[in-house]
């Protein structure tokens, strides 16, 4: 899977991730540490990598410019806090989303359960 970690995660993440075989680059990697979250989404866009982030920026940005992609995975579980315990959570879950993450979607974890949301979000 092509992955793209925010700045709001260690980039010792990437590494661990690359290592298991997914294709995961950190926004350091790019030199975009300081870049605002709208040119993190393009990259993502442009790469087709999912971002992961703790940071709910990326979803508000998706949701309103009515996108279908970047897919996005969210943490806002406060028991995940090492590179390590992010990294065991995705290897958990990411053959599970693989399909809605392929199709676009927005996967939030969160007190031990993943939320799905479908992009694009639309007003209702």
């Amino acid at each position: 899977m092509r992955l793209l970690i925010d700045n709001a995660l260690a980039p010792r993440l990437a590494r661990l991730l690359s290592g298991a075989g997914h294709d995961a680059n950190h926004v350091r990697d790019y030199g975009m540490q300081d870049s605002p979250d709208e040119d993190v989404l393009a990259l993502a866009l442009r790469e087709y990598r999912v971002i992961v982030s703790a940071e709910t920026d990326f979803g508000t940005l998706l949701a309103a410019q009515e996108a279908a992609k970047p897919s996005f995975i969210l943490f806002r579980d406060p028991d995940i806090v090492s590179a390590e315990e992010f990294f065991a959570a995705l290897q958990r879950s990411l053959p599970i989303l693989e399909a809605e993450l392929d199709a676009g979607c927005v996967a939030v974890f969160r007190a031990g359960r993943i939320r799905i949301r479908k992009l694009p979000i639309r007003p209702t």
